[in-house]
This record gives structure tokens, C-alpha cells and sequence, in this order.
């Protein structure tokens, strides 16, 4: 859209010509806002549209503010997020653009794929409302795509936001894209450009919205895709920061049915709620192509929404499912809290939740031992599972 002065919309690009080694260059021209998609090309069979799965369409559910029934424990469709609602979206759209589910889409160039992703960071904008935190926001945006398209192997190469508000606060604005850059600086790409949309009246004072696109690459005979596993081969977890960028509706659910506030302190710990809540999500990028360097990585799962249970699967060939040893690794006390204070069920808590482990590796048992004694030195990882003879997810 070309801004006039009656324009109701105003409406500014920020595109900066960046190389792959981080040099941040002066921004250059405005970009004119376009309402055109492209149109997907559906000639190559390895051709994936990037769609979010089960978990992940949550973001753009309706919040509704429908109450628990009686004394039974909260659920995340309580909190106004219906998972089955978002499986059948998903099942609509594969109708249309077939060959979706991965955590990334892929698209063939060269020798190579370019590794598509594009997310947000939910209703946890809501807390960095709340609590005045906004510094950290951005690295949420840049791990929930450069995390998802790392699943497939690929090195992430740039990423692009979308930042939008009633009013342009430009010292507010500034502390998120600080957040931005930082995460690309941890995951070694490129912040190329981006969109700054004011749009009076749209959004409270105060707030905004944020969406976040991640392009990466990965050689075609390099792909990371599952379709290796076998029965036996092992899960390794790598451990959150904390509930990470999923889950949030439910969360502030909790938080106002505890009768606590975000300044309190978390029970039993010396952290406030507020920085517990919004500890910023674990950028994996470099870890996981480290270990995905040394070799024998089969698959990979990014534990976003959905959790463990319907993030793991996503990876292993059919007929295959996973048992998940939950006593493997300490589960974090903001996730305790969340599930006593709500009366969560088990089973709820590990469909939304990521319960502690952010990202979870698929290899053989002699890898395995490799990427545990490493881990004593260099990393925490966890043996938290294995593969089993049969399809779905099940906890001992």
C-alpha cells in the first residue's frame, strides 16, 4: 500500500542487506506493502508446504473464556485453545496443498533445499505486556522458526519479522527488535528485513503483534527425515529454558485462577513468576548441527505445541511410536506449579507443555553413548525414550 497523508494504515518496511556472517548493513528503500501470495508450485514431489500441524495452529484459534467444569483440572480447550479444531484445519489444508506435516517446508534448489518456517510467539506477548518485558520477546520470535526448520538439518540463513501496533512506541519497538537480532546473532543468520505496521485503533495502547519467517538451507542427500528409525533407536532430550513459547493461554488461565500475580514469587523458589514465565526460548541451532556434524542424527523433533505428545511422532515412519521414560530428567518447577495450581492432568500438561525438553534427537544406541559422554563436559542431554513396534506415545 502507498502511504498518503489521509492513510488511515501507515505502513514502513525495514530491509537491510545483510551476508550470512551477521554484518547488519544500513536499511535501504521501503518495500510497498502487497496483498498477493504467491501461488505454491506443486512440480517437485519433495516440495512441502510449511503449514503448522496439531499444536501448532493453536495461535490463530479463537481465546474464549468458557469456564472448567466443576472441580475437574484445567485443560488447555478450558484456556479457549481446541487442538482437535486445529488437527482438522490441518487435515482441510492438506486437501489442498497435499504433503504437509513437517516442522519446516521444503523447497528444491540446486544440489539443495531452502528450508522454509514462519511463527509467533502466542498469547505470551500478553505477559511481556504485563511485566514490561520486551527485550527478550524477539529471541522467542527467532526460535520458534529457526528451531523448526533446524529439524530438517538445514543452517539457517536469514529471517524476516513482522512487527505491528496502534501506535509506534519507537523505544518500546526498539527493545523488541534488540531481541530479534540477538537471536539471529545465536543462531548464525541474518536479520535481512522486515515489516513495521501501525495501524491505529487495531490494537490496545500499548500492544502489538509479532510474526517471524525463517528461511535456511540443507543438501538434498543431508535431509533429516525419519525415515531411518527403526525400533530400538533412542530418544535424546535437550533440556527448555522453561515453558518456552507454547502453551501461554493456558497458562494465564492459572495464573488468574492462583489468585497470584506475575510479581510474586514462583512457590518454593526465589524467582519471580513474571521472569519464570518469560524466560526466552532455547535457541538449538548450533547445538543440534554440531551433533548432527558428528553424524548418526536420524530425526528430529522441536517440542512446541502439542508437547511430547503429538511433536514426537511427527518424525518416525509409520507403524512407529516412542515410549518415554518420564522420570529421565528433572522436570522444571515452573511446569510443577502450572500443574498443581490448575489441577492439570498428566496427560494435558504433555500435550501442551514441552515439560522441560525443548528438543528431542533420534539416534542409535551407539550414538547415543557418544552424544551422553559429551554431554557430561560440554552440554546437558538426557536419555529420555525409545522406539517402539508401534504407533503413538506412551509414558513409564
Amino acid at each position: 500500500m502507498t502511504n498518503t497523508f489521509a492513510a488511515a494504515n501507515t505502513e514502513v518496511s525495514r530491509s537491510v542487506a545483510a551476508s550470512i556472517g551477521l554484518s547488519f548493513a544500513e536499511p535501504v528503500a521501503a518495500r510497498p506493502q502487497s496483498s498477493v501470495r504467491p501461488f505454491p508450485c506443486f512440480s517437485e514431489n519433495h516440495w512441502r508446504l510449511s503449514v503448522s500441524v496439531p499444536g501448532r495452529v493453536r495461535r490463530v484459534l479463537a481465546m474464549s473464556k468458557k469456564d472448567s467444569d466443576g472441580d475437574l483440572g484445567l485443560t488447555y480447550k478450558d484456556a479457549g485453545v481446541d487442538i482437535e479444531a486445529g488437527t482438522e484445519l490441518v487435515r482441510r489444508i492438506a486437501k489442498m496443498a497435499p504433503g504437509i506435516g513437517g516442522f519446516g517446508g521444503l523447497f528444491p534448489l540446486g544440489d539443495s533445499y531452502l528450508v522454509a518456517g514462519t511463527d509467533g510467539v502466542g498469547t505470551k506477548l500478553k505477559l511481556a505486556f504485563e511485566t514490561g518485558i520486551h527485550e527478550t520477546i524477539g529471541i522467542d520470535l527467532v526460535a520458534m522458526s529457526v528451531n523448526d526448520i533446524v529439524t530438517s538439518g538445514a543452517k539457517p540463513l536469514f529471517f524476516l519479522d513482522y512487527f505491528a501496533t496502534s501506535h509506534l512506541d519507537v523505544d518500546l519497538a526498539e527493545k523488541v527488535i534488540k531481541g530479534i537480532v540477538d537471536g539471529c546473532q545465536q543462531s548464525n543468520c541474518a536479520l535481512l528485513g522486515g515489516e513495521t505496521a501501525e495501524m491505529p485503533d487495531f490494537y490496545k495502547d500499548g500492544e502489538y503483534d509479532l510474526s517471524g519467517f525463517a528461511v535456511g538451507i540443507v543438501k538434498k542427500d543431508s535431509v533429516i527425515d525419519g525415515r531411518n528409525i527403526v525400533t530400538g533407536d533412542v530418544l535424546i532430550g535437550l533440556p527448555s529454558s522453561g515453558v518456552h513459547s507454547n502453551g501461554f493461554s493456558l497458562v494465564r488461565r492459572v495464573l488468574a485462577q492462583s489468585g497470584l500475580s506475575l510479581k510474586d514469587q514462583l512457590p518454593g523458589e526465589t524467582i519471580k513468576l513474571g521472569e519464570a514465565l518469560m524466560a526466552p526460548t532455547v535457541i538449538y541451532v548450533k547445538q543440534v548441527l554440531d551433533l548432527i556434524s558428528k553424524g548418526g542424527v536420524k530425526g528430529i523433533a522441536h517440542i512446541t505445541g502439542g508437547g511430547f505428545t503429538d511433536n514426537i511422532p511427527r518424525v518416525f515412519p509409520k507403524g512407529l511410536g516412542a515410549v518415554i521414560y518420564k522420570d529421565s530428567w528433572e522436570v522444571p518447577p515452573v511446569f510443577k506449579w502450572i500443574q498443581q495450581a490448575g489441577r492439570i492432568e498428566d496427560a494435558e500438561m504433555r500435550r501442551t507443555f514441552n515439560m522441560g525438553i525443548g528438543m528431542v534427537l533420534i539416534v542409535n544406541q551407539e550414538v547415543s553413548d557418544r552424544i551422553l559422554k559429551e554431554a557430561n563436559a560440554a552440554y546437558t542431554a538426557y536419555r529420555i525414550g525409545e522406539i517402539m513396534g508401534e504407533e503413538g506415545v506412551k509414558y513409564l
